[in-house]
């Protein structure tokens, strides 16, 4: 590993993973066949390394074989959008967007201006810029204030749509996914589907299929992410 760089520690490629557990495999066969000579084994070896520490020289030298080997990053939220076509493309589901958004320290898909799936795998995060927002205390109405300008979000009083006794177990906590309702989370929200519809209406959403992505967070910020119309 250490011949391959300090590059293979930290990160490794589709290709140099191949490598890597290519040079283990014929280490343990090596090992167990007592009746293999060592060369056996070292030559392939070198062989692999060889060609691993050669193709690292040739993509430092040309960024068409390094997109070649490593492949491009992919643009999985694009100014606070999520990108359903990429995700399918990448095979990369809602469950693990939240995962990663939460190793960044982001509780909300709202709060994300862009959000870049690495070659590594890794998610980068750009979050928006803080906007300060105006709460209405004396306002009956369970919306809050906002002067955001995100159309995918809408602002409640906490304390009017989440019961006193609710315990997150996830955040934010899912409403529909991928067009399908979240039944079990609406109940310990004490919600039913009758109050998520006409929330969604007031947003001119009218079919729950038409919406990818819901969810609310501790801060009664309720983001909604509608499908491509092309791909309905």
């Amino acid at each position: 590993m250490r011949f391959m760089g300090k590059r293979e520690i930290g990160k490794l490629s589709v290709f140099d993973l191949v490598i890597s557990v290519m040079i283990a495999e014929i280490a343990v066969i090596v090992i167990e066949d007592m009746d293999r000579s060592m060369w056996s084994g070292i030559m392939p070896m070198v062989i692999l390394l060889l060609i691993q520490v050669g193709s690292a020289f040739m993509t430092m030298k040309s960024r068409r074989l390094r997109l070649l080997f490593d492949g491009k990053p992919s643009v999985i939220i694009d100014k606070g959008k999520l990108n359903s076509d990429v995700m399918r493309k990448q095979r990369y589901n809602l469950d693990d967007l939240m995962l990663q958004l939460r190793e960044n320290k982001i509780s909300a898909v709202s709060d994300v201006e862009f959000a870049i799936l690495e070659t590594s795998g890794k998610l980068s995060v750009i979050p928006k810029e803080d906007t300060k927002s105006s709460e209405n205390s004396g306002n009956d109405n369970p919306f809050v204030g906002n002067k955001t300008n995100d159309r995918n979000l809408k602002t409640f009083d906490p304390s009017k749509v989440i019961p006193s006794k609710y315990r997150f177990e996830i955040l934010p906590v899912p409403l529909i996914m991928d067009g399908k309702v979240q039944d079990r989370n609406l109940e310990k929200l004490e919600k039913t589907r009758f109050w998520l519809k006409n929330v969604l209406q007031e947003k001119g959403v009218t079919d729950f299929k038409d919406v990818f992505f819901c969810t609310i967070d501790h801060k009664g910020k309720l983001f909604v992410d509608m499908h491509d119309k092309k791909q309905r």
